[in-house]
């Protein structure tokens, strides 16, 4: 009896040692695949240098608007002494 390695199994149906083998493998591969892929995504998430240049202006203007709040909240401070 050969197995033929295209056809589909049928689920519930009884799998040869040659389709499960087949299927770890493939399964493992496609895990490997996604663990490179989410290794990549990390790293460049993660690069803080990468995002501090992507995100120049928007780190900026959120320094200037903190300053700003830290400002004017000195200055309100000042005026109730």
């Amino acid at each position: 009896m050969s197995v033929d390695p295209t056809r589909t199994p049928t689920p519930g149906a009884p799998r040869s040692a040659a389709e499960i083998r087949r299927d770890i493998d493939l399964q493992r591969r496609q895990l490997s695949g996604s663990v490179e892929a989410l290794r990549g995504r990390v790293t460049e998430l993660t690069d803080w240098r990468r995002q501090v240049e992507e995100h120049r202006s928007q780190l900026v203007t959120a320094a200037a608007v903190v300053g700003f709040a830290i400002g004017v909240r000195a200055m309100l401070k000042r005026r109730r002494r």
